[in-house]
């Protein structure tokens, strides 16, 4: 039986409240019909579906638009290739859905794909589809992706990564269309943490999967994904100094500081030790990643650092790293961090006139200011149309506010989070129930179908089951002494 899905939240914060109506509201612009398919498309005057923003932005805002949601992750699959190769992107022509094979760009995808199996109601059907595209997948990049044989697997342009302007690509080109590596250039085929890592999500997704259908297969799916861990470690992993670095087409690590380490946190591929060094070393240093708006995409220290407005992956914080980052974090148990993070995004979006951009200054959190369809830099008055609606932005904002006011849905769990300080009402219905929390901002009561399971305690996340069975809770808020 297929569930519904709906959400509400209010609070007595004023500014907050306009924040969640605002993104609400914009987003709801991003809907568009491809054919007969309603999906989400990324905004901001991007009008396709990415397979790095849009199966994790279509199930982020599935509570909103289950249908939406579906379509971003099922259109996807239903243009996968007989090679198994995924599209990049889609986009609509004359009403009909056209997949583009010109890069890969990003697999935001397992994840979301597995979470939206819950949502749908544990369709099986869905899942056996799910289990048959990872799969392929998997063996596509293996075959097609590991050009010199050494085990790791390899970008061949910009845009597989989804970097655009990254100054560690050298003069890569922008788009490949091919299976067969390019030649003449300095850095690639680039040996990638980000490809990499797409593997081990894959195959640690098809472990989960082949657990719920009790096959027999998920151990040997586990082996599989954490030969693909060990090889990350092993070879693009430096342990002096807590980060993973890409190798060039000759082997030498290219010797800059980026976020991509987060990333890999995001599909799970590194041990928490490694993550945990990362985190430490790194993310929360304010002279690299823990800028007073954090979240670079390179080290602000790192001579390869570019403080350019318009869309460039190398430097300045990206809304989609920030909805990224909210996965990442949770992963390896950093739930007070995305918190804070949340808090910092949602001050720089209140402060600016509540407008969703692309990328922020990360010393002074000001939105930068790109053309509406260029994404050229404009200045403030200059009266061109100024790019607002982007999709990552704009579900990172709502994805925060749940993760530390809402209710969540994951793998068939119900996360709610009891954030202190506000009063306010939080409201969502999935898996056929209807799940609200009311809070004075000291306690919180939290409900299943208008029955009260239990009062808490604010500053902490209680995750029960889908009927409501408390299984544990996480601290959501850092003491004041444990504050960056």
């Amino acid at each position: 039986m297929r569930a519904e899905t709906c959400v509400s939240f209010s609070c007595g914060n004023e500014r907050l409240q306009r924040v969640y109506d605002t993104a609400e509201e914009k987003c709801r612009g991003n809907l568009k019909r491809f054919g007969g398919d309603l999906v989400l498309v990324e905004g901001g005057g991007y009008e396709k579906i990415w397979l790095e923003t849009q199966p994790m932005g279509g199930e982020m805002y599935a509570l909103r638009n289950l249908k939406a949601a579906e379509n971003n992750i099922r259109l996807f699959m239903r243009h996968q290739r007989e090679d198994g190769r995924l599209p990049g992107s889609i986009q609509c022509v004359g009403g009909v859905a056209e997949p583009q094979f010109n890069k890969y760009q990003g697999f935001c995808f397992p994840f979301p794909a597995l979470n939206l199996y819950y949502l749908l109601g544990e369709d099986k059907d869905y899942l056996r589809e799910l289990e048959a595209c990872l799969r392929r997948f998997d063996e596509c990049l293996w075959r097609t992706r590991d050009s010199n044989g050494d085990g790791l697997l390899e970008s061949f342009c910009v845009y597989d990564t989804g970097e655009d302007l990254a100054l560690r690509y050298g003069d890569a080109p922008c788009w490949w269309a091919e299976d067969t590596p390019p030649e003449g250039f300095q850095v690639v085929p680039m040996a990638s943490m980000d490809v990499m890592s797409w593997s081990y999500a894959a195959r640690d997704t098809l472990s989960r999967i082949s657990r719920i259908f009790q096959d027999g297969q998920a151990e040997a799916w586990e082996k599989k994904a954490r030969a693909v861990a060990r090889a990350i470690r092993e070879k693009l992993w430096d342990e002096s100094r807590g980060a993973c670095y890409d190798r060039d087409k000759n082997g030498n690590v290219i010797d800059i500081l980026c976020h991509n380490t987060l990333r890999c946190m995001y599909w799970g591929s590194l041990s928490p030790e490694m993550a945990g060094r990362f985190v430490r070393d790194h993310l929360l240093n304010p002279k690299e990643f823990w800028t007073p708006l954090p979240l670079p995409s390179v080290s602000v220290s790192d001579p390869a650092f570019r403080n350019a407005p318009e869309n460039n992956w190398s430097g300045q914080p990206e809304g989609l790293t920030y909805q990224r980052a909210i996965l990442a974090l949770e992963n390896y148990g950093y739930h007070s961090l995305v918190t804070e993070l949340g808090k910092k995004l949602i001050h720089s979006i209140s402060e600016n006139g509540y407008r969703f951009c692309q990328q922020f200054d990360p010393f002074t959190g000001r939105p930068s200011l790109v053309h509406a369809q260029t994404h050229q830099p404009v200045a403030e008055g200059s009266g061109e149309p100024v790019q607002d609606a982007y999709g990552p932005t704009l579900l990172a904002t709502l994805e925060y506010i749940a993760h530390r006011y809402g209710i969540h849905p994951h793998l068939g769990r119900v996360w709610f989070s009891l954030g202190s300080g506000e009063k306010y009402e939080y409201e969502a219905v999935f898996y056929g129930r209807r799940y609200s929390i009311k809070s004075n901002g000291r306690q919180a009561e939290i409900n299943l179908n208008g029955k009260p399971l239990g009062t808490y305690p604010c500053g902490q996340r209680i995750i029960t089951d889908a009927e409501g069975k408390a299984l544990s809770a996480v601290r959501i808020e850092q003491p004041e002494s444990e504050k960056t």
